[in-house]
């Protein structure tokens, strides 16, 4: 069975087991989206076309080797930078944020490419540098990563800067960042908060004041994170099963099918899903960073492994926000939320890795 799955990981140049949770992830997704978006067929079909469009998308990048993939990394960054800036003059305004590119036949958001760009861009530069980096290495990493990071928060989307900043600091960390470089860091982080207070937008504001006490607006600022946690609370230990949630069914809960479908999915399954859907993203995970471990050339390492980190960060903030423990920043759930260019940035990001791991073989010859 090994030798099989083998086999045809080396004629697809698929990692099975991974397209294997990650098929399954997308399943489970579908079924909660289906619950969440009040039994709308439309809107599955429409999820089953991004996922559809994605998947494809990762299986033509797996066939890339990495010695190609890593031209890609300048141009693909530089393109993203001019398409963020057409973002400011010519983008798409909605729900209060301009984000998008207006393509016609879809509306295209630019800074999610980012999240794959910005670990190539860094992995790129620091491909041929000895580690650990030095410090002009690294000043010159931080300008990388800031130059997108405040294009996005300029947007505004600070879910999105936040996961950008991290998709490039792992990249950096990944490279053997020296541990009183990691600690100065986070100590300027810490000095810069009220600095970076004062620069947020009123509403950014409301959100972090709202998440030490939700019930001081419940119809307004707090009524996000009161119904969200109704919602999970409500499941208790075997849910109220599928299509019977009464938070997300009578329409209690905000913007279910994106950023709080997590609470749709804790109220109908239970803390017993719960862990088994934990189990799953787990498994990726670990199934990413050990790809990331076995694989051959710096480039190589770096990308998978930055790319798996950003992954965990997806599920680690969408959980916390939903669960009242981080402030709602708009961060969908990978892979179960309904969007169009988070979805397909985040398969094309797995094809990265499995390109990484299935021509490993190829980089040594």
């Amino acid at each position: 069975m090994i030798n099989n799955s083998r086999s045809l990981s080396a004629k697809t140049h698929l990692d099975i087991p991974l397209l294997i949770a990650l098929l399954l992830l997308c399943s489970i997704g579908l079924l909660v989206l289906y619950s969440a978006a009040d039994q709308r067929m439309d809107v599955v079909i429409r999820q089953i076309t991004r996922i559809g469009i994605g998947l494809t998308g990762m299986c033509v990048i797996a066939q890339f080797p990495m010695r190609t993939i890593i031209r890609w990394a300048p141009w693909l960054f530089g393109l993203g930078l001019i398409m963020l800036v057409a973002v400011m003059f010519v983008g798409y305004t909605g729900k209060g944020a301009q984000r998008w590119l207006d393509l016609k036949f879809m509306k295209f958001q630019p800074s999610e490419v980012m999240k794959i760009a910005v670990p190539m861009m860094i992995a790129w530069y620091l491909n041929e540098k000895p580690a650990p980096p030095s410090f002009q290495s690294v000043f010159m990493v931080l300008i990388l990563i800031a130059v997108p990071v405040v294009l996005v928060a300029k947007q505004p989307d600070l879910g999105t800067s936040i996961l950008i900043a991290a998709s490039g600091g792992f990249v950096l960390f990944l490279s053997g960042l020296r541990w009183r470089i990691i600690f100065a860091a986070i100590l300027a982080g810490l000095a810069a908060a009220p600095l970076l207070w004062h620069v947020m937008k009123d509403y950014q504001k409301q959100r972090v004041l709202t998440l030490f006490d939700p019930e001081k607006d419940p119809l307004g600022a707090g009524y996000h994170i009161i119904q969200s946690k109704i919602a999970v609370g409500s499941g208790g230990l075997f849910g109220k099963g599928w299509l019977n949630g009464t938070q997300s069914q009578l329409g209690f809960l905000p913007e279910r099918t994106t950023d709080f479908i997590f609470a749709v999915f804790c109220e109908e399954f239970g803390f017993l899903g719960v862990l088994a859907l934990m189990a799953l993203y787990c498994f990726i995970i670990l199934r990413c960073l050990y790809i990331a471990k076995v694989a051959q050339g710096t480039f190589a390492r770096l990308v998978s492994g930055s790319l798996a980190l950003t992954f965990f960060t997806y599920v680690f903030v969408n959980m916390g926000m939903v669960t009242g423990q981080l402030p709602v920043v708009g961060v969908p759930l990978p892979l179960i939320s309904y969007g169009g260019t988070s979805l397909v940035t985040l398969l094309l990001g797995f094809g990265l890795i499995m390109s990484a791991f299935t021509h490993r073989q190829l980089m040594s010859r």
